[in-house]
Parts: structure tokens; sequence; C-alpha cells
């Protein structure tokens, strides 16, 4: 059976990367494409790479020109997919790859977004550990998915492993991710330009401020913590595309590194996250244009805390993978169909 699929918020960095991996896959067919400003334009105009997708045009990004398919893939600012998306059928498969459907809670919406709150959807990490199981779970049959937050699936799945065997605390996590400048959209702001990121690092949201936070808490709480808290700081660095995340956490006494290794095969099997063997961190390189998230870990005995590393493709795992993974599960199809664990040669 093939799908038919409509982009909204199709000449942006996430809907353009949702495209390329749809372009491939075996059961899904993008029927239409849709923006606001660009509404009218051809679709090569803004994705010239998507050449297989040249016959398409961009219309207005509205619930009727959406309505009428299978798939619905919502790639647009926070604050604007909720209203769309109450308006498409309940039959529709709709994912959101924006923040409006991530958060659970009223409190940390408003704190950290703003705005209308318009309700949690099932969430699209399918390998993030959850009570007893893998959120995966939660995605067989759903009709409503919420894609993650790059930044938040990165340091979600190197520190649920740890939250979920017991063996690290929940206070004092530390997470500074080197990111790109793709993972914030098409802004114009002065900090994402070429000219100031070039030859320069860039913190920012320093101070507990970063949106992902609230959704990293509420990934370790269903992991099994209580109340954790997370000191979380992103760096923009030189690159397009990836985010390389260092995460560390407080080791409980007397955790041994078996113990370690046990809390981390949570992963093996998972065609998408790997676990790196002793002594080995990834690069963002190693997983560029990639569905795949690679970890490593080390022990620092004079603090007594658990490193970890994780690099991932923000654009592809952190973002259009995962959303298209999470509805190749809730669909029934295979959940590798389509998605590439082979990154690109540097």
């Amino acid at each position: 059976m093939t799908f038919s699929v409509a982009v909204a918020g199709a000449s942006g960095y996430a809907g353009g990367e949702l495209l390329r991996i749809l372009a491939g896959h075996p059961d899904f067919t993008v029927k239409t494409v849709t923006a606001h400003q660009n509404a009218g334009q051809p679709l090569l105009a803004h994705q010239p790479h998507l050449r297989s997708l040249s016959h398409l045009t961009l219309t207005e990004t509205s619930s009727e020109n959406l309505a009428d398919h299978d798939v619905v893939f919502l790639a647009l600012p926070h604050g604007k997919s909720g209203e769309i998306a109450a308006q498409l059928p309940a039959e529709t498969l709709v994912v959101d790859c924006g923040a409006d459907h991530r958060l659970e809670s009223v409190e940390a919406w408003a704190a950290f977004y703003g705005g209308d709150h318009h309700g949690a959807w099932a969430y699209g990490v399918p390998e993030l550990p959850v009570g007893d199981g893998k959120q995966r779970q939660n995605l067989v049959g759903a009709r409503r998915i919420a894609a993650p937050g790059c930044n938040a699936s990165a340091v979600s799945l190197a520190l649920a492993p740890g939250i979920a065997a017991g063996i690290i605390d929940e206070e004092d996590i530390v997470a500074v991710l080197a990111v790109g400048p793709s993972g914030a959209g098409k802004s114009l702001k002065t900090m994402y330009l070429a000219s100031e990121i070039l030859g320069s690092a860039n913190p920012y949201a320093v101070g507990g401020t970063h949106r992902h936070i609230p959704e990293i808490q509420q990934n370790l709480r269903k992991a099994g913590a209580t109340h954790p808290t997370v000191s979380f700081t992103p760096v923009l660095v030189p690159m397009s595309r990836g985010i390389l995340a260092t995460s560390t956490a407080r080791l409980k006494p007397g955790v041994t590194r078996e113990q370690i290794e046990n809390a981390f095969s949570v992963y093996d099997g998972e065609p998408f996250v790997q676990v790196l063997p002793a002594g080995s961190v990834p690069r963002t390189a190693d997983v560029l244009g990639a569905n795949t998230a690679l970890i490593g870990w080390a022990v620092d005995e004079a603090t007594g805390r658990l490193v970890t590393v994780l690099a991932l493709d923000n654009l592809y795992k952190g973002t259009a993978g995962a959303a298209i993974q999470s509805a190749n599960i809730a669909l029934g199809l295979d959940e590798t169909t389509g998605l590439t664990v082979n990154g690109v040669a540097p």
C-alpha cells in the first residue's frame, strides 16, 4: 500500500529534509507541499536538490490543503501547528516536527514557550527507555505524533539508560552541546549568519533558558527520574548540521563499569542508536546524512561522573528521520523503511 503525504513548511530546513528522505521512501508518495510566504512558488526554488519532486508547487499552509492525505508532516515554527492540526481528520496520521505537542506540562509550556498549549502527543523517539519498555510501544497505531527537539533527544538518549538503571543521580546533570545553525531554522538572526559563525563558537540560551530543557526533564522522568535538574548550554559551531552532546551526571556510590555497560545494553539490537566500544567517542561526521545516533561514554574517576558523548545529525535523526521512523511504526511498516544508518563520508 502507498500512503499519500503532505508536508507543511516545505521550504524550510526541516521540511526539505523530510522531503529528501520521503522522495526515496517506497511506501510514501508526496502529493502536496505547503509554505507561508513562499506559497505559489515552485518547490525547486527553495529546495533545488529535490529534482525528483520538481513537479510540485508550494501551496498555502491551510487545513484545507493538508486534508485528504494519509499522512501530514508539519514542519512549522512553534505556535503554528496546533491550530491547523486540530482541524485535520482524526484518521489522518499527523506528525508535528515543531514543539507544539511535545510538552505535557501546561506550566512548562507557559514558562519556556508561551501562548496556547495544545496538549501532548505520542513522543517520536522510539528507542527512548520509558517505564519497563521503550517509547516505541506508544507509537503503534498512533495518529498524532510529536517529533522530538533535536537537542532534547540527544541528551535524553544519552542519559535515560543511566536513569532507568538507577546508576546515576538525577540532580546536577550537565549537558553542553556543539550544534550546527540549521537546527534553528532559516532565521535571519545575526548570530546565525555565516559571517558570525565562521571561525567562532557562539553559546546561546545560557543560564537555563533553552526551550528543550523541560523536554529533557520530561523524558528523564519517563525513564524513572522524579525531579531531574539539568544545566543545558548549546554552542553554535561552524558546521552546517550536526549535534555533539557531552552530558555528564554523578555516578551513584559503588557503580561499576560492568553496570554502566549493562545500562547501555538497552540499545542492543537497535538499528539507529548504537553504543561504541569502550574508549571510543563519536564525531558528527560519522552520522552526517544518517538516521543514526552514536554514543560513547567514559568515567571521570576524579569527580565520580559518567561522561557521555552522543553524535547525531540534527536534521536527520534529530528531526525528519525520527518523524518518518515514528510514522513507519504507527502505520505498521518496518520502522527502518526509507531510512539509512550510513553517514556521508567526510
